[in-house]
């Protein structure tokens, strides 16, 4: 339903990624007026609010590009996921994390590279709002973020 969405509306190339809000296509005009169209024709579409949080291709290939998860261990029981913000996170953000359990890689501007390692329970993820209720506090609510499995990031240009 979402690519004929998007397609109904002009966007070209559209391509679908799982069943999770993932969307690829071309278009014309700027990331801030894209992202009011697509919030805009979903919410009249599906009939409920959707925030939007848009990365152009040229910025997927510079974070593939970028290979935030090199310094694991390529044995490591670990999976690898980017939390994508809508807008630029605070200057000189740190973040405490677990080592072995809940790793934050690195920081850009508007993404947090986060490495999950599985824990007895078998979950990989478990810890990962503790080391992020800090940065919620001081970002407030209102806070627009989409968390993506980086395999599905690797696959968003394929």
């Amino acid at each position: 339903e979402l690519r004929e969405c998007l397609e109904a509306d002009g966007f070209e190339a559209v391509k679908t990624l799982l069943a999770s809000g993932n969307v690829r296509f071309l278009a014309d005009g700027s990331a801030t007026a894209l992202k009011a169209r697509l919030e805009k024709l979903m919410a009249d579409r599906f009939g409920f609010a959707v925030g939007v949080v848009l990365r152009s291709g040229e910025e997927i290939e510079a974070m593939l590009a970028g290979h935030p998860f090199a310094r694991l261990d390529p044995k490591a029981d670990v999976t690898r996921h980017v939390l994508m913000f809508d807008q630029n996170l605070p200057a000189g953000l740190s973040l405490d994390d677990r080592p072995g359990h809940t790793e934050i890689l690195r920081i850009d501007r508007r993404d947090i590279y986060i490495a999950g390692y599985r824990q007895p329970n078998g979950r990989y993820t478990e810890g990962v709002e503790d080391v992020l209720k800090p940065l919620y506090a001081k970002l407030g609510k209102g806070t627009l973020d989409t968390m993506r499995n980086w395999n599905t990031i690797e696959k968003m240009l394929a």
